[in-house]
């Protein structure tokens, strides 16, 4: 199946009250496995592409065309998406490369310039075709929208929303990144006023701390894309680390990564469900 567009994914989801997962890939068996899972329940994906993914591969061509490969050959819708995109040169390079969905994050700067730089990334982005996402952040601070207590007012939310233009709105609702315990406690009031102020869809960082219920409720309550990575990676890192304990000679990384990536694709299509994706 062709990749498809941010915005054919996200907007027909929330204009269904449904549920978009959207997962990270650090390397080509976490593309595979979401790819995988995706495709055991019929239900559109977003794959993810971080920063820091990049960083850690040294460039963003490698992973990207691989996992734009991936996609391209689904049987199910896949959005392939530059997460919390910090470099603005990053962006294009993602858009050139034929991603059809980016995350610019200036979260961290004073709510002016945050305003100045997610408008004109967005200009260039909508000029080619792609869905863009962004955080309002956390206003007066720099510890962006994920800070410990940080919370997203509505009416600020929709004057960032209008003002940048943007396609969808990461908000801060009580979730944090890199939790690795689902203890995260959601303001599901808050997600529903969100939801009737702001003319976008809404999204949901941090998910990995956030209970199956809550995962649930908030979709019901007004989210649509929900990013979860670190619990995928407790799912993966957990099946190598028991087949390495039980076999400590292995050292054919297939029969290690394999096993991994099957657990993965599997808790993939559980999570979809949750999310309501299908």
């Amino acid at each position: 199946m062709p990749l498809v567009s941010g915005a054919e994914v996200v907007l027909a989801a929330a204009q269904a009250g449904r549920g978009v997962g959207a997962f990270n890939v650090i390397q080509l068996e976490h593309a595979t496995a979401l790819i995988a899972g995706a495709e055991q329940v019929g239900a559109p994906v977003i794959l993810q592409i971080s920063e820091n993914a990049v960083k850690y591969h040294g460039a963003l061509k490698p992973i990207g065309v691989a996992t734009l490969a991936a996609a391209s050959a689904s049987s199910v819708p896949v959005v392939v998406h530059l997460d919390h995109a910090m470099d603005r040169d990053l962006v294009t390079e993602a858009v050139s490369l034929g991603f059809t969905s980016v995350m610019f994050d200036a979260s961290k700067l004073e709510y002016a310039d945050n305003v100045a730089a997610t408008s004109e990334v967005t200009a260039f982005c909508h000029e080619h075709g792609v869905f863009v996402e962004a955080e309002i952040g956390e206003v007066g601070g720099k510890d962006g929208v994920h800070a410990p207590g940080a919370r997203t007012r509505p009416d600020e939310a929709l004057a960032f929303a209008q003002a940048t233009g943007v396609d969808a709105l990461a908000v801060a609702v009580g979730s944090s990144h890199a939790m690795t315990e689902r203890t995260a406690e959601l303001d599901f009031t808050l997600i529903g006023e969100l939801r009737d102020a702001v003319p976008v869809p809404l999204v949901l960082h941090g998910s990995s701390g956030v209970a199956d219920e809550d995962l649930t409720r908030a979709v019901e309550a007004g989210m649509t894309k929900v990013n979860i990575a670190t619990h995928l990676n407790n799912v993966f890192t957990g099946v190598v680390r028991e087949i390495l304990a039980d076999q400590p000679k292995l050292v054919d990384t297939r029969k290690y990564l394999g096993p991994a990536r099957t657990a993965v694709g599997a808790e993939v299509a559980r999570l979809l469900t949750i999310l309501k994706a299908v």
